[in-house]
């Protein structure tokens, strides 16, 4: 997926109230930014990590800036979490993602009180889909998910194992945005309730996949799969 050019460089000085983050520009300017990541962006969210910024020109927006990339150990990581199904329905459509290729694709499909993110249909196959993005490492080069407890998290991982359980093929999607990861696993030091949701649901049929993803400055896809740990 192409990210908005041209990207402006900067210096992240803090992120606060979970959108917001003060970035020094080049010419040693301080804009405040929107960050559209709702996590902790541990890791990620440190004040003097190189940024990349897009700019917006519509006036009637309250920030202009939005935070794009961090550098983050040698790597761009997308912390753009609004950006990540995008990124995912490419990457089913073209082919990306082995085995998932030739499915009509639905988008925010409803099951429940609430949606999950793909339906794939090809004749009578079902397969539902729900897509995280990790920003997270152990520091031993493990990618980990969550980065905060969620709740939320959680109900679509019994919604996929209820979908499994009607007979619906089932699959967690974890794109990890660490150029250096070797491996996935859950954040059991976090998030100990979803990390025993998740193995709950593998046992349970529900596939878990984890792609780390390719981050340019120009553009994010789907690259290889990791080695998944529960």
């Amino acid at each position: 997926m192409k990210l908005p050019g041209p990207l402006i460089e900067g210096i992240l000085r803090r992120r606060y109230k979970r959108f917001l983050a003060d970035v020094e520009l080049e010419d040693g300017r301080l804009i405040t930014a929107h960050t559209p990541n709702t996590g902790s962006m541990k890791e990620c969210a440190v004040p003097g990590y190189r940024v990349l910024l897009s700019r917006s020109e519509n006036p009637l927006r309250k920030l202009a800036y939005t935070l794009e990339l961090i550098r983050v150990n040698g790597h761009w990581v997308d912390t753009h979490t609004h950006r990540t199904n995008r990124i995912v329905e490419e990457g089913l459509r073209q082919g990306r993602i082995p085995g998932f290729s030739g499915y009509e694709i639905r988008p925010e499909f409803p099951i429940g009180g609430s949606r999950i993110d793909f339906l794939l249909t090809r004749g009578a196959e079902r397969i539902l889909i729900e897509v995280k993005n990790v920003t997270l490492t152990d520091g031993a080069g493990i990618a980990c998910f969550p980065d905060a407890v969620t709740l939320r998290g959680r109900k679509h991982l019994l919604e996929l194992l209820r979908a499994r359980e009607g007979g619906c093929r089932a699959l967690m999607f974890f794109l990890v945005q660490r150029g250096e990861a070797t491996a996935f696993r859950p954040a059991e030091e976090i998030d100990p309730e979803y990390a025993k949701a998740l193995s709950r649901v593998a046992a349970g049929g529900v596939e878990i996949l984890a792609c780390r993803s390719i981050v340019t400055p120009e553009e994010n896809l789907v690259g290889e799969q990791l080695p998944v740990l529960l």
